[in-house]
C-alpha cells in the first residue's frame, strides 16, 4: 500500500493515527547488535532513521514507531524541492552497540538521552543531542560564527541571541534590519550546516552550544546535517540548494535598474517620466507602481483590487504598449492574499483559497501586458502558504506566456523562494546605521540560499538623515545588489534627479523630516547616479554569467568574504564589504561625510577599479573617497567583461565587449549568454565562451565550452586590454579557439 503524501500543515494531526504503510521496498535495515534502551521523544516511542542524501548530507528523522512512516513520504511540503529521495539505509528503535558508517564519517549513537556524534578520521564534526522530554535539540557551535537563518534579524554572526523565527515586519526591529523571512538553516565556517526541516521552532544561540526548541510538542523531527571540508564552504551551499531548490534564472532585464513609485499624479506624468529617463540617458528597465491604499493614488482602486485607477491608467494596454516601445517594463503592486493559500495554479478547484482561483483574479490585469508583480504583505502566512504564493507568481505567468520568464519581487518567503522570485528587505528607515546593517542582511540572505535580494534604495521611512549624501551612498550600494530598485515614501526623492527638482513632490511623510527646498538644487546627485547606472549596465555580462553559476551551484551573487577565503580569520569577520561574484570586492561607504574608507583586502594582489593601481592584500587598505566614489577592487587573476553603456538591458548593440585583464595570476572566466528573456535556455539554447589568461605567457585564449553552440546572441567581437594600459587589442571569435598575446 502506498503512503499518502502529507504536508507539514496536517502532518501532526495524523501522526498519532496508526499507519498501515511500510517503508520503501529498497530501504533496508542493516543487521546489528541492539541495546535495550527504547528511543522515546515526548513520551512516545520513536524510530530513528538515517538517509544519506549525498556524501555530504545526511537526513536524520525521528518518527513515532506506530506510524511506520518513511521520512521521504512523511515529511513533504514546504522547504524541500520536488525530487526523488534516496532510500532509508538505517531504521532504529534502540541505539546500536556499534557505530554506523556513512561514507567517510562514523556515527556514534547513545540512548537516554539520544545523542548522535558524527566523526571524521577521529575528529568530531557535529553532535546532536535530543531531549527525551521536550524534544529540544542541541548542537555544537565549535567557537565559530554561525550564519544563515534567512533574511533579517540580528546581524551578522547569529550567535548571542534567541531567535523565535517569527515571520514578517515588526517595529522597531524592521527599521534597522528590515522584514524577517526566517529559514531554519544554519551554516558555519567550521564546515557544517544544519537544516531543521520539521518542526518549526526557536533557536537559542546564546551559549557554547546551539539549541533548537520545537514550537510545540514534537515527537516527529526531520533534520539534515551537511558536512564539508572547512576549505570548501561552497559545498555547504550547493548541498542546501540540493535540498531546498536551485535558484531560477531571471530575465536579463531584472538585473537592470527599477524605479518604484507611490502617489501618482496623472496619465501624462506616468508616461513623461519614462521619456525623461530616456532623454536624460539614465538607464532603466522597469517602472514599479504601488496600489491605492498605502498612497492616495496608485495604479488600482484600492487594497486587493485588480481594477485600474481610471484617472491614472484610463487605457492601460495602450499605455503599456507605449512603455514597451521605450523598452520599459511594468511591475504592479499586489496584496490581500488568502490566509490558507494552497495548491497549484494548474489545479481545478472552486476553493476560494486555492492558488488556481486566486491566480484567476490576476488574469485580466496580467493580460494588459504587465511584466511582473511586486508582492506585498503576507506576514501572517504559514511557511506552506508563503511558498505557495511565491510559486504562484512563477507558475501563473508561465501558463499564460509559456516561453517568457516570469518576474516577481516578494516581501515574504521560505526555503525554496529562490526557485521563483526575488526577495526585498521591506520597510526600513532612511538612516546611516540601516544602510550599514543592510549589507550584512544581504550576506546572510545569500548564505540562506536566496541569491536574489535587494533593499529600498534610500530607505523607505524618511528621517532627518535622509539627505542627498545618504541617497547617493545607498544608490552606490544598490548598484551592487541583485535587485537594484529605488523606493520610499515621498518617492520623488528616490528619483536619480529627485534632488534637483526644487521640491519633494507628493508629501508622504511628516514634512518636518523632509529636506528643505534649498537642499533640492543638487545636480551632482544625478551625475553620480548616472555613473553607477552606467557601470551596472556595463557589468551585466559579468553579473549574468555569475547568475548562471548561481543557478547551478547555489552560490550567492553577494558573497561573504569567508566563502572565498575560508582560512582567513580576518575575512571571516568582515560584514561591511563583500564579493560581487567571484572577482569584485565592494566596500560601500556607510558613514556620513566620509573622506576616506578602510577596507580589509584578503591575501593576494588587488587592483583599484577606478585607477588600476595594484594594492597588496592581507591588510586593511585606506582609500580616499569623495561622494562620487564607492571603493571597488578587482583581484589579480581576473578577466572582467565590460559591455557598452546601454539604456536598457535588452538594447541591441554591435559595440565589441571589452575584456579587462588584471594580471598577477592565471585567470579564467566563463561568459554565459542566452536570449535573456525566454525559457529556451532550459532546452540548451545558450552559449558559454571559456576564457583563459596565462599570466606567464601573457596570452588570452577563448574557446567554446563543451556542449555549447554559437547563436545569434553569442558575442563575436571583443577588445582586450591589460589593467593600467590604454591599448585595446581586437579579437574576433567565430567558435574556434583563438589566442591573443597582450
Amino acid at each position: 500500500m502506498m503512503i499518502e503524501p502529507i504536508s507539514r500543515r496536517i502532518f501532526l494531526s495524523r501522526l498519532t493515527a496508526t499507519a498501515v504503510a511500510t517503508c520503501c521496498a529498497n530501504s533496508t535495515l542493516h543487521a546489528m547488535p541492539i541495546a535495550h534502551h527504547t528511543l522515546t521523544i515526548s513520551g512516545i516511542e520513536v524510530e530513528l532513521s538515517f538517509t544519506p542524501i549525498s556524501e555530504q548530507t545526511l537526513r536524520v528523522s525521528l518518527l513515532p514507531t506506530a506510524a511506520h512512516h518513511d521520512p521521504a513520504h512523511a515529511f513533504v511540503g514546504e522547504g524541500l524541492r520536488g525530487r526523488d529521495w534516496p532510500p532509508v539505509t538505517h531504521q532504529l528503535q534502540s541505539p546500536p552497540q556499534t557505530p554506523l558508517r556513512w561514507g567517510r564519517f562514523t556515527i556514534h549513537i547513545a540512548g537516554d538521552p539520544l545523542v548522535l556524534t558524527v566523526e571524521e578520521s577521529g575528529e568530531e564534526r557535529q553532535r546532536l543531542s535530543f531531549d527525551s522530554n521536550t524534544a529540544r535539540v542541541t548542537f555544537n557551535l565549535y567557537d565559530s560564527p554561525v550564519f544563515g537563518l534567512g533574511e533579517g534579524g540580528h546581524q551578522f554572526d547569529r550567535r548571542g541571541v534567541v531567535d523565535n523565527m517569527r515571520n514578517g515586519q515588526f517595529k522597531p526591529e524592521q527599521f534597522l534590519n528590515g522584514g524577517r523571512s526566517p529559514i531554519p538553516w544554519l551554516v558555519s565556517p567550521s564546515g557544517w550546516g544544519l537544516y531543521f526541516h520539521h518542526p518549526q521552532g526557536t533557536f537559542d544561540l546564546t551559549g557554547s552550544r546551539g539549541v533548537f526548541r520545537p514550537s510545540a510538542a514534537a515527537e516527529a523531527q526531520d533534520i539534515f546535517l551537511v558536512l564539508a571540508p572547512k576549505s570548501e564552504p561552497a559545498t555547504l551551499l550547493r548541498e542546501f540548494a540540493q535540498l531546498s531548490g536551485f535558484p531560477h534564472l531571471p530575465p536579463l532585464w531584472a538585473f537592470g535598474y527599477q524605479q518604484s513609485h507611490r502617489t501618482l499624479l496623472s496619465r501624462d506624468a506616468v508616461l513623461e517620466e519614462v521619456r525623461t529617463f530616456r532623454e536624460k540617458r539614465l538607464p532603466c528597465d522597469a517602472m514599479i507602481y504601488l496600489g491605492t491604499g498605502f498612497a492616495p493614488s496608485g495604479w488600482n482602486t484600492g487594497h486587493g483590487s485588480f481594477a485600474f485607477n481610471p484617472r491614472i491608467f484610463p487605457d492601460p494596454k495602450a499605455m503599456f504598449d507605449q512603455m514597451h516601445a521605450e523598452d520599459m517594463r511594468i511591475i504592479l503592486h499586489v496584496l490581500g492574499v488568502p490566509f490558507d493559500l494552497h495548491g497549484r495554479v494548474s489545479d481545478v478547484s472552486s476553493d476560494p483559497d486555492s492558488a488556481a482561483n486566486y491566480w484567476r483574479d490576476h488574469l485580466p490585469t496580467f493580460r494588459t501586458g504587465i511584466d511582473g508583480w511586486w508582492v506585498d504583505d503576507g506576514d501572517e502566512l504559514l511557511p506552506e502558504a508563503r511558498l505557495t504564493r511565491n510559486r504562484m507568481y512563477w507558475e501563473g505567468p508561465l501558463r499564460e506566456r509559456p516561453n517568457v520568464r516570469p518576474f516577481s519581487i516578494q516581501r515574504n518567503g521560505y526555503a525554496g523562494i529562490q526557485q521563483y522570485g526575488f526577495l526585498w528587505s521591506g520597510d526600513v528607515n532612511s538612516e546611516w546605521k540601516t544602510l550599514r546593517t543592510q549589507i550584512a542582511v544581504g550576506l546572510n540572505t545569500g548564505l540562506s540560499g536566496i541569491p536574489y535580494w535587494g533593499t529600498d534604495t534610500g530607505g523607505f521611512f524618511s528621517t532627518k538623515e535622509l539627505t542627498a549624501e545618504l541617497y547617493v551612498r545607498w544608490f552606490q550600494f544598490s548598484a551592487f545588489c541583485p535587485l537594484f530598485r529605488s523606493h520610499g515614501r515621498t518617492w520623488m526623492l528616490r528619483l536619480p534627479w529627485g534632488w534637483d527638482r526644487g521640491n519633494v513632490g507628493p508629501v508622504e511623510d511628516d514634512p518636518k523630516l523632509l529636506p528643505e527646498p534649498k537642499d533640492l538644487h543638487n545636480p551632482e546627485v544625478e551625475e553620480i547616479c548616472r555613473r553607477y547606472l552606467n557601470l551596472r549596465y556595463q557589468l551585466l555580462p559579468y553579473l549574468y554569467s555569475a547568475t548562471h553559476e548561481t543557478t547551478r551551484t547555489g552560490m550567492p551573487l553577494m558573497r561573504a568574504l569567508w566563502l572565498a577565503y575560508p582560512d582567513d580569520s580576518k575575512a571571516l569577520a568582515v560584514d561591511d564589504a563583500y564579493l560581487w561574484g567571484e572577482s569584485l570586492l565592494v566596500a560601500p561607504v556607510t558613514i556620513s561625510s566620509a573622506t576616506e574608507h578602510i577596507t580589509y583586502l584578503p591575501d593576494g594582489t588587488w587592483f583599484d577599479y577606478w585607477t588600476d593601481e595594484p594594492i597588496p592584500g592581507g591588510v586593511s587598505h585606506t582609500r580616499r573617497v569623495d561622494l562620487a566614489t564607492l571603493p571597488l577592487y578587482v583581484k589579480a587573476g581576473t578577466i572582467l567583461p565590460l559591455g557598452p553603456v546601454k539604456q536598457s538591458a535588452m538594447e541591441k548593440t554591435s559595440t565589441p565587449l571589452e575584456l579587462h585583464i588584471y594580471p598577477g595570476a592565471d585567470a579564467s572566466f566563463s561568459l554565459y549568454e542566452d536570449d535573456g528573456f525566454s525559457m529556451d535556455h532550459t532546452h540548451g539554447v545558450s552559449s558559454t565562451i571559456d576564457m583563459r589568461w596565462n599570466d606567464r605567457t601573457r596570452t588570452l585564449s577563448l574557446s567554446l565550452s563543451g556542449g555549447s553552440a554559437m547563436h545569434a546572441f553569442t558575442t563575436r567581437n571583443f577588445n582586450a586590454r591589460i589593467a593600467g594600459s590604454s591599448i585595446l587589442k581586437p579579437l574576433h571569435f567565430r567558435g574556434a579557439t583563438v589566442h591573443i598575446a597582450l
